[in-house]
């Protein structure tokens, strides 16, 4: 088995572990400054809204021998607008102009003709209005609603509320990350860009609701013991899981990041960074939402609970009895390596004081009870170099 593995099968079993959920302040500080900057940036710089949304016009222009600093000036000297042009692999121009009406669109178009040498046929102009834009925006919003609504609803129905309200929490956390992105690096929000955004918000409710999962089932009959809080058995949830989840999200971002350093950065393709940069922020904010922010918040909604805060104090109480008992009788003190089985019931905890060679269920006097047997730690020597008692 590989070390990853093994790793794996380590933090499953409760082996091994880090305290994700003891340290949740400090995730939900990170988290906090992370979207302030988000939200400072798209105050500042807002977005940079694509034609789809804002209404224009776009150009393609067949091969050509003009540069595309040159074809930009020419674009924004004749419409007056800012243009975004981005060489194709045929040698042609892709010229996007945002807020350009039919009359000045026919003017650009001739203008480029004449300057790049080209014949005015041979460009393609596609007109957008922004009345179109804006319906699509705003489909795009209540779509977004929406899912959040059927999110919600059905994470309360097969969960509990408090997983539901974790998750609506993560999901926005990871919405306000790869918009702030987006307005402080200055990509073009286009419609690609709305569908790798609802595409990361399943990748991040994915891992969400596996964490949950494991969750619901550890947690059932958490009352009935006094070994660990909620919020420990959250956390060894959360480790458990914690492997599959990076497996998960690292196999998703290579490919992704294959489109939006290679295709979109080394190879020009700029209309891959529309979609790929939602995909790759969001899978990375989705993947940190899941294990830092969405099973800590279950924890702390759950501690609020008074049957938590009932057992909350019933481990408290049960561990410090059982220090100042190894402390007065350090020979009492449970063995390296040893791990108390679960209480059954609340009342198991009345035998602690008994005596370890009180005589039970009819043996001799000065014989070890079977609670003090069980906390001494197996013998795997034992029997070896003994006769097998059979008569020679």
């Amino acid at each position: 088995m590989s070390r990853l593995g093994n790793l794996g099968a380590r933090l499953y079993r409760g082996e091994v572990g880090y305290d994700f959920v003891a340290k949740r302040m400090l995730w939900y500080g990170v988290s906090i400054l992370i979207t302030i900057t988000a939200i400072v940036g798209l105050g500042v710089r807002g977005l940079n809204m694509g034609i789809e949304f804002e209404g224009g016009a776009v150009f393609t222009t067949p091969k050509t021998s003009a540069s595309v600093q040159e074809t930009q000036e020419i674009a924004e000297e004749k419409s007056g607008h800012a243009a975004i042009v981005q060489q194709l692999g045929d040698g042609g121009m892709r010229v996007q102009i945002s807020q350009v009406d039919t009359a000045k669109s026919t003017q650009v178009k001739a203008a480029l003709a004449e300057e790049l040498g080209v014949k005015d046929a041979d460009i393609n102009a596609q007109l957008v209005g922004p009345s179109w834009g804006e319906e699509i925006a705003n489909k795009a919003w209540t779509g977004l609603a929406i899912f959040m609504v059927l999110v919600v609803i059905y994470l309360a129905i097969a969960f509990e509320w408090r997983m539901a309200a974790a998750a609506l929490i993560a999901l926005i956390h990871d919405i306000t990350i790869t918009v702030g992105v987006y307005a402080l690096v200055g990509f073009e929000v286009t419609p690609g860009t709305v569908i790798g955004l609802l595409t990361i918000l399943g990748y991040s409710l994915y891992d969400t609701v596996v964490v949950f999962d494991g969750l619901k089932e550890s947690a059932r009959g958490i009352t009935k013991q006094t070994r660990y809080t909620y919020s420990e058995i959250a956390n060894r949830s959360l480790n458990g899981t914690l492997v599959r989840s990076i497996n998960t999200t690292v196999v998703a971002l290579l490919p992704v990041a294959g489109l939006l350093f290679i295709g979109g950065g080394m190879l020009g393709g700029g209309m891959l960074n529309d979609i790929a940069l939602s995909l790759f922020v969001g899978l990375a904010a989705g993947a940190y939402s899941s294990i830092f922010i969405a099973t800590p918040l279950v924890a702390d909604f759950k501690e609020r609970d008074p049957e938590m805060k009932a057992l909350a104090k019933r481990v408290r109480a049960k561990r410090l009895k059982a220090e100042e008992r190894a402390e007065q009788d350090p020979s009492d003190a449970p063995a390296e390596g040893y791990e108390d089985r679960p209480d059954e019931d609340e009342d198991d905890e009345s035998d602690d004081d008994a005596p370890a060679t009180a005589a039970v269920g009819g043996q001799r006097d000065g014989a070890e009870s079977p609670r003090a047997q069980r906390r001494q730690p197996a013998n795997r020597s034992r029997g070896r170099g003994r006769p097998s008692g059979k008569r020679r």
